[in-house]
């Protein structure tokens, strides 16, 4: 018997071709994205990793992303190789132009480094959201639509707003304790399937109830 879609597929469901797995199509070995997390985009959801920019291997940055994501339309991660030079008078980059302007490349250490990007699992991020350099969204936060997350999201949190800020919690600290210490998407496909009732319902006591 199969427990829920094959993780390994492009389309977990064939007949919505706007949501794609999006570990399936990564060709970029700097992408690191985890089982069952989707982009969704009747533009191509396939083609997520245009909506990774300024991403080059010899910054060395990554972007990893968790497990069972739901990532909408129009997301932007904006990733290091999009920073100029702020330590001189211009941040104009004179290099990339040529014709004898390539004199004033920078080295690494003059460019604002952030770090990799991660996104925790269980992560909902709305449409046309912008993901900034080094940025850490934790497990099971929620990003509205239209922000830019400029700082990082606590886990469990509501955040939103263009700079993006954490506005609520989803639950209490003792019920967040508890789903990080439980990490339901490292659980088998056969024992997410047996708890999706406690998973999916209102009655957050449920989830407790599980053995």
């Amino acid at each position: 018997m199969q427990y829920g879609p094959n993780p390994d597929a492009i389309y977990p469901n064939e007949e919505i071709k706007s949501v794609c797995y999006i570990k399936n199509v990564i060709t970029r070995p700097n992408i690191i994205v985890g089982a069952y997390t989707y982009y969704d985009d009747i533009n191509g959801a396939e083609r997520f990793e245009e909506h990774v920019t300024h991403h080059y291997e010899f910054i060395g940055d990554k972007l990893i992303i968790g497990k069972f994501c739901a990532i909408a339309k129009g997301v932007e991660f904006v990733m290091n190789g999009a920073n100029h030079r702020m330590c001189s008078v211009t941040t104009y980059p004179f290099n990339i132009m040529g014709h004898g302007w390539e004199k004033s490349s920078p080295t690494l250490s003059d460019l604002p480094f952030k770090g990799d990007t991660v996104i925790g699992n269980d992560v909902w991020i709305g449409q046309n959201v912008t993901v900034m350099p080094g940025v850490h969204i934790g497990d099971g936060a929620i990003v509205a639509a239209n922000s830019v997350v400029v700082k990082d999201v606590p886990p469990y949190c509501i955040a939103g707003g263009n700079p993006c800020r954490t506005l609520k919690k989803r639950f209490d600290d003792e019920l967040i304790n508890y789903l990080l210490a439980i990490k339901w998407w490292d659980w088998s496909p056969r024992k997410i399937f047996d708890n999706l009732e406690a998973l999916c319902n209102g009655d957050l006591s449920k989830v407790k109830e599980i053995l």
